[in-house]
């Protein structure tokens, strides 16, 4: 509040928000630290409901009441002050009031009360309401002023002629609305009349601000009404009002209800009191001469519109008439315990002093004498603060005020302010209700671990005594009472049901990390709990043929689940083996169960199950735990006589490794079974198998061992047994659908251990389907005949797809088998239905020598038809084929005949040199080139096969025409330039490889191709092998030039020669002409690169 302005007789509060000491940091100091983690939730009850609310010592012994002077200046000498809701109004002698808000206390409002003459009228008090914003003054004269909140001057209250004692405001509606109207509120005057009105701060042309004024009330003896209240309870719902009216000497309470009809301002208690005109109200006489009398209440959240008054306190003459309000009673006296306090007596002082003015605290009865303050609880009445006012020379104490919504008390003289804070004001109320054996509340107000460590011991002893032992109990693990010695008192007493709850309150409390402690408490209470049990199990035995032992049983059942909640709270602090042998020396099986499933011990609990034949509940252990271990340890046991719920149990637990329940599976094998129960190994393994797709071969070969050697029956012995083909259908089903490995395409089983097995259990069709999983499909047709099952060798016999020779040779031996064998002559032609491999005359060969042809004469007929048709249909097409070619030659007939005219300026599309200067080729797409320069080109993007044939033509060429050619006879350079063709320098003829070879004509193309093959495996180089002058010399006509003819050549060579010679021309001019190079490169060039490797393009270049 006056932060500034405030003396402190200690160090400064920092802060006095509302005029009270902040409050003190809370923080957790006991006699031992909490034993809970921060997440557990009985953390916070560790030291009880309020073990959370322990402050440290020095917080706690801070004083209650501290006084403080107010460093403000006053104008004029201070005659009445009051404060509400943090607004604090002073009324000087000069006729002037001050208002200061205390959160904004360097603004201070001062108004002028308006005087007709000089000193004709006096301010004599002045009322605030609970909000502060409704101000009355009154003066000594009987004129009134009303001042709202907020106003620079106050309005005369012309009709209130009267000199005010008291007020009571409606403080329901004023702290729950912001209405500018007072609402009805009642006035205490100095002539014993109570009055009823209503002032309003709203402008209104019509109206004054007092909106009505009437007498409600007079007291008989008419002196002044100094303290005035009314309440209307209850809260939630008021139905009733109560008015509690002080003079100096009486007290009056008025109960009854109001005529309150609306939310609307209103006469509203005319009914109230009308009801006591001819009926006295309760009074109470307290006689004595005094000039100070007040009437206070106390709220304990007095902030809050419906709060109600707890406590209330009359100043009289004797002393202090106080007591508590009860509104839940039903009599006209609200005030239960009433009593009268008297005043305390101070050395050197005056006998008969009494106060100036009270105030009520929760605690304390705060009293204002003319030279100091004090304060007296009211628990046991007994002066807790007195303080000397530090006062002036002829300096008057005039009050004591408090505002009853923010809790702050102020003291003020004529010249002076003071602010009583309190603050510890419950520093001692502890103690005082442990001195009066009030433990609870006691509890609620220690504020440190040892004074609620002295009350808990106190409490303990106090519950021991009375025989609450169970009480006694729980306060003893709470305090620091010695362990042993409470034990002690409980055993001596013979309680130990009593023992065993504080055995447990102290386990709670023990700290974690005391290890050693909290298992020797722990272990002790599971004897006390297995003691009861025993010791109800008894009882109940005995009693139960003369009593009804439905309240025992009972009792048992609710010590023996607190038992199993204790194993499982503190099965950490347990030692197993310990345990394990207390619960078998009291014989109890079941609780030696539930522990050893509480700390995991499952092996245990299945051992258990197991010895007692229980095979369903020893699974169901298993399957509430996660160790696998016990899967497979007590799998073969289990498997043996509880096989379905065991294969059940495997299915729900998809981590297990079937490699390690083998030993379990095989428990089936050969013992006896019912033939229409399944087999549950096998249900396992085609779950592990098609499901988890287990590949492992030692699964998928087991599985074909069970197919194959199915367990006993109990009707037969396994000797006699025969499988039949219905029993080998899953077997079968297995064989054929089981998963092969994607990369070899092989099944995951062993194949020659399944036919072993199958060989050996006399299992025929899966052998035969084995023999042709292996690919043996001659041994799988043979097998399937030796055994005269026809049908699975057609089958076999048919699966051979992409071997037709093997498939007819197949179908050859189940023809031998039908006709020689079975000799069915009728069987054998309707088999030739079924195969279109085979016809009659294949199996012609298998008859007897000696058969009657009308079995199968219309086959043969057919069969012979069939073959007449067959060869017509081959005659025509010779026919066609015949037609084609002659239309063929005709078509290449009519091609030599074709011509096309050239220009005598054309120039070959390579060189660029005049076509007709030697011999050149023409393309049907207009590209024209010499025989040399079309050579280059096409060697090319000619294929190898091409280039070897070339490369043959050329050799032999080459040996028959060895006749040098004069180039320059054929033609003249242009310009003496020499042409592109011609190379710079002669190249070795390929015919100088031969020249050892005796007969060139024969073997010279063996040669060439030999040479051929060689330079093939050497890449590239083959196309270097071909020399375009070479050959453009060979196929160079010799009669389309002047001068030279056939003749000469026939004459040198011989017309054999040259015959051949002829016929090597046109094959190669066959070859060369083909296609165009030009336009064949720009197809085999398409994938390749515009800059071949090793070239540099420099087109892009700027």
């Amino acid at each position: 509040m006056f932060d500034d302005y405030v003396e402190h007789a200690t160090a400064p509060t920092g802060g006095l928000t509302h005029g009270a000491l902040a409050l003190p940091h809370v923080q957790y100091e006991g006699f031992e630290p909490s034993p809970y983690d921060k997440e557990d939730s009985r953390a916070d009850d560790d030291l009880g409901p309020e073990g959370s609310d322990l402050v440290d010592p020095a917080t706690a012994s801070a004083p209650v009441f501290e006084l403080g002077r107010v460093q403000y200046t006053l104008p004029a000498p201070l005659v009445s002050m009051v404060v509400s809701s943090d607004l604090l109004a002073m009324g000087l002698s000069s006729n002037m009031v001050v208002m200061i808000e205390l959160s904004h206390a360097e603004q201070v409002v001062k108004i002028q009360i308006p005087q007709r003459k000089p000193g004709e009228s006096n301010i004599y008090k002045i009322f605030l309401d609970p909000s502060g914003r409704h101000l009355l003054v009154t003066s000594t004269q009987g004129e009134n002023w009303y001042l709202y909140r907020g106003w620079k001057k106050p309005k005369l209250l012309k009709s209130f002629k009267m000199v005010i004692e008291s007020v009571a405001w409606n403080k329901a509606a004023l702290l729950s609305s912001h209405s500018t109207s007072t609402r009805e509120l009642l006035i205490g005057a100095r002539n014993g009349t109570i009055y009823e009105a209503v002032l309003d701060s709203e402008e209104d042309f019509f109206k004054s601000q007092d909106r009505y004024l009437q007498p409600v009330f007079s007291l008989p003896e008419r002196h002044p009404i100094t303290g005035i209240k009314f309440d209307t309870f209850p809260a939630m719902d008021p139905k009733k009002t109560l008015v509690v009216v002080t003079t100096p000497s009486r007290i009056y309470q008025f109960v009854g209800n109001t005529d309150r009809r609306s939310e609307e301002a209103g006469r509203v208690f005319t009914g109230l009191f009308a009801s006591y005109r001819d009926t006295a109200p309760k009074i109470l006489e307290l006689p004595g001469n005094t000039q100070h009398s007040e009437l206070h209440f106390y709220t304990p959240n007095a902030d809050q519109a419906l709060s109600l008054p707890k406590a209330m306190a009359w100043m009289t003459a004797p002393g202090v008439y106080h007591g508590t309000l009860n509104f839940q009673s039903i009599s006209d006296d609200l005030i239960d315990s009433a009593s009268l306090l008297p005043y305390p007596v101070f050395p050197n002082s005056p006998a008969g002093d009494v106060p100036q003015s009270i105030a009520l605290t929760e605690f304390h009865f705060v009293l204002l004498f003319k030279d100091r303050i004090v304060a007296v609880c009211n628990l046991d009445e007994k002066l807790t603060y007195e303080e000397l006012l530090p006062l002036k020379p002829n300096e008057e104490v005039r009050g004591l005020t408090a505002d009853p919504v923010r809790k702050t008390y102020w003291v003020y003289t004529d010249q002076s302010l003071f602010e009583l804070v309190v603050g510890n004001e419950d520093r001692d109320v502890w103690h005082i209700y442990l001195t009066k054996r009030k433990y609870d509340l006691a509890l609620q107000y220690a504020k440190t671990a040892s004074q609620r460590d002295q009350v808990l011991s106190a409490q303990a002893s106090s519950f021991f005594d009375e025989g609450s032992y169970f009480k006694a109990a729980q306060a003893y693990a709470q305090c620091s009472v010695p362990f042993e010695e409470v034990v002690l008192k409980f055993l001596d007493a013979g309680e130990r049901d009593a023992l065993r709850s504080y055995l447990i309150s102290r386990l709670e409390r023990t700290r974690k990390t005391d290890l050693t402690q909290r298992m020797m408490l722990a272990t002790w209470l599971v004897e006390f709990y297995l003691s009861k049990c025993n010791e109800l199990e008894d009882s109940v035995a005995s009693e139960s043929v003369s009593h009804d032992v439905e309240d025992l049983q009972t009792e048992r059942t609710i010590v023996e689940e607190d038992l199993r909640n204790f194993f499982t709270t503190y099965k950490a602090n347990l030692d197993t083996s310990t345990v394990y042998e207390l619960i078998q020396g009291h014989g109890r099986t079941d609780m030696y169960l539930f522990f050893a499933t509480v700390v995991g011990d499952y092996e245990r609990v299945v051992e258990h199950w197991i010895l007692e034949e229980e095979w369903t509940k020893a699974i169901d252990v298993i399957n509430r735990q996660t160790d696998l271990e016990l899967y497979y340890r007590f799998g073969p046991v289990l498997m043996r006589n509880s096989p379905k719920e065991m294969v059940d149990s495997w299915l729900k637990q998809p981590a297990l490794d079937p490699l390690r329940l083998v030993p379990a599976l095989l428990q089936l094998q050969r013992l006896p079974r019912d033939p229409l129960s399944p087999n549950q190994s096998i249900r396992y393994l085609n779950y592990v198998i098609f499901e988890k797709n287990d590949t492992s071969p030692i699964i998928h070969n087991l599985l074909i061992t069970f197919y194959a050697s199915p367990s006993p029956s109990p009707s037969k012995p396994s000797s006699s047994q025969s499988p039949s083909p219905e029993e080998d259908g899953p077997l079968l089903r297995f064989l054929s659908t089981a998963p092969s490995d994607p990369l070899t395409g092989k099944p995951y089983y062993d194949l020659d251990y399944a036919l072993r097995l199958c060989k050996q259990t006399n299992r025929i069709q899966p052998c035969v389907h084995i023999y042709s999983k292996m690919g043996l499909w001659e041994n799988s047709v043979d097998l399937a005949l030796a055994k005269g099952d026809l049908e699975l060798a057609k089958i076999n016999a048919d699966m051979p797809e992409d071997d037709q020779p093997l498939r007819k040779k197949l179908w050859l031996k189940i023809a031998k088998y039908v006709v020689q064998d079975k000799k069915d002559i009728k069987s054998a032609m309707h088999f030739l239905e079924n195969t279109d491999l085979l016809k009659i005359e294949d199996i012609l060969p298998f008859f007897p020598d000696f058969v009657v042809i009308d079995d199968f004469k219309e086959e043969i007929c057919n069969a012979l038809e069939g073959y007449a048709a067959h060869i017509d249909e081959l005659k025509g097409e010779m026919d066609e084929a015949t037609r084609n070619a002659e239309a063929i030659k005709q078509d290449i007939a009519s091609l030599r005949n074709r011509f096309i005219t050239l220009d005598s300026g054309e120039t070959c599309s390579t060189c660029g040199y005049l076509l007709f200067t030697r011999q050149f080729y023409v393309f049907p797409c207009q590209h024209t080139f010499h025989a040399d320069c079309l050579i280059g080109l096409a060697k090319e993007f000619l294929p190898s096969y091409a280039l070897r044939k070339i490369l043959a033509l050329q050799n032999e060429l080459m040996k028959n025409t060895q006749k040098p050619v004069d180039r320059g006879a054929i033609a003249n350079p242009v310009n003496g330039v020499q042409p592109s063709w011609q190379p710079s320098s002669q190249r070795a003829l390929l015919s100088a490889n031969f020249a050892n070879i005796s007969n060139p004509i024969q073997n010279g193309a063996r040669a060439a191709n030999s040479l051929g093959r060689n330079i093939l495996s050497a890449g590239d180089r083959l196309r270097d092998l071909i020399i375009p002058d070479a050959l453009a010399n060979a196929v160079m006509a010799p009669n389309w030039i002047p001068g030279m003819g056939r003749r000469n050549d026939t004459e040198k060579y011989g017309d054999k020669v040259m015959q051949e010679v002829e016929e090597l021309k046109t094959e190669l001019d066959g070859w060369l002409s083909s296609n165009c190079p030009l336009c064949e490169s720009v197809v085999v060039g398409l994938d390749k690169p515009f800059v071949k490797d090793g070239e540099v393009d420099s087109s892009w270049d700027l």
